[in-house]
């Protein structure tokens, strides 16, 4: 099993329902204090403002996201709860960690929703009377499109996808303008599990656009509708005496920019009868098409190797990892720079020490002589024992 990861998330599991099972099954703490550092930002910087101070119980639940310890974060959301029944941020808490079954989270959720809606509406009817009623709108607003996304991930992990498809659909409506949270990502997959192409394409044609930040789930959904198109009737043979055909070469200049995007992606596409098939065919060649990864790339800038730890952690373990494969260069390269450094070497020495070298050079010149002298003999003496 892998270690799980809180602060990026990309599976988004719940800290408490998923986190303890992965802990009760193993034996092993799923979380480092680094996680939970980073995590514990991530929280302060969605469910804090500076106008905390105005309401007892967030001035609570802004010491219990720096705890450390489960039970005391658990503890300080109740009593955030007994200071303040609507306290969202508090019933938030403990879906995430005291709940250990997904049901008992979207319970949890439900309860979150119903307060952060109310608070929510408060704020906006004060929200321009000062700067501090604006930050303070900022973050219920947070509170609230994170809960909503919660329940819809609860839908989802329950198995009620269109159910969850339906919540996402409408927060992403609702509050268009916060993108942070990639819930059209979450959209997306759960689209591909109802195998509803049309409705992906839709997604992609509206977030698949050049000008914004893109990611491995956009690029790769996108190399698969493409791949989906041709794949059922694609034979490597036929495509190397006829050509590929225009839909095919589309597929394959996706599948080049989702590897040049990020390659540390495992090649699974099981769903689609042929994906897998046209993928292994493309995998390796893209490799070969794509410049170094300190160059410029086709269509992104070179992929920064700050980011391949990232990138790498976003898969479990288990999976097998694609990275960027060694070009091999031709041996007289090698051989010609091996003799460029060793004339160099060479030139740097008899500049520094003159006298040495011309010494090292006679006695290397006695010695080949030697050498010759004795290979010399040596075939005399062979034709001596001819005769």
């Amino acid at each position: 099993m892998p270690e799980c990861k809180v602060w990026r998330n990309p599976l988004n599991l719940f800290r408490g329902a998923e986190y303890s099972r992965y802990m009760w099954v193993t034996g092993k703490e799923p979380l480092t204090y680094y996680d939970m550092n980073l995590s514990a930002q991530d929280h302060q910087n969605f469910f804090t403002c500076d106008t905390d101070a105005l309401r007892p119980s967030d001035t609570v639940m802004q010491k219990a996201w720096r705890e450390r310890n489960p039970q005391a974060r658990i503890k300080a959301a109740y009593q955030a709860l007994e200071l303040n029944n609507d306290c969202a941020t508090a019933y938030v808490l403990l879906a995430e960690e005291e709940a250990t079954t997904i049901v008992d989270a979207e319970k949890y959720f439900k309860q979150a929703l119903k307060a952060g809606e109310m608070i929510y509406r408060k704020s906006q009817n004060c929200h321009s009377q000062s700067p501090q009623h604006e930050a303070q709108l900022r973050r219920d607003t947070n509170v609230l499109v994170y809960v909503k996304r919660r329940l819809a991930m609860c839908a989802r992990k329950l198995g009620r996808i269109r159910e969850a498809v339906k919540m996402m659909r409408d927060l992403m409506k609702e509050f268009p303008l916060l993108s942070m949270l990639n819930i059209h990502e979450n959209l997306l997959e759960a689209l591909l599990e109802l195998q509803a192409y049309a409705d992906v394409q839709a997604v992609l044609a509206k977030y698949d656009d050049i000008s914004l930040p893109k990611s491995a789930a956009i690029c790769y959904t996108a190399a698969l509708l493409k791949a989906r198109a041709v794949s059922e009737r694609f034979s490597p043979e036929t495509a190397s005496k006829r050509g590929l055909s225009t839909a095919e070469i589309n597929a394959v200049e996706a599948i080049h920019r989702a590897v040049e995007f990020n390659p540390h992606v495992p090649k699974h596409w099981k769903r689609i009868e042929g994906a897998l098939n046209l993928l292994h065919c493309t995998w390796e060649g893209t490799f070969r098409m794509i410049p170094y990864p300190l160059e410029k790339g086709h269509l992104f800038y070179p992929y920064p190797s700050c980011t391949e730890t990232a990138d790498r952690e976003l898969l479990p373990t288990f999976h097998e990892v694609s990275v960027y494969p060694q070009k091999e260069l031709p041996f007289f390269i090698h051989f010609t720079a091996g003799l460029c450094s060793f004339s160099a070497m060479l030139a740097l020495l008899t500049h520094q020490f003159p006298e040495l070298m011309v010494l090292f050079a006679k006695a290397m010149a006695s010695r080949v002589w030697i050498l010759e002298a004795r290979a010399g003999l040596g075939g005399l003496s062979v034709q001596f024992s001819h005769v």
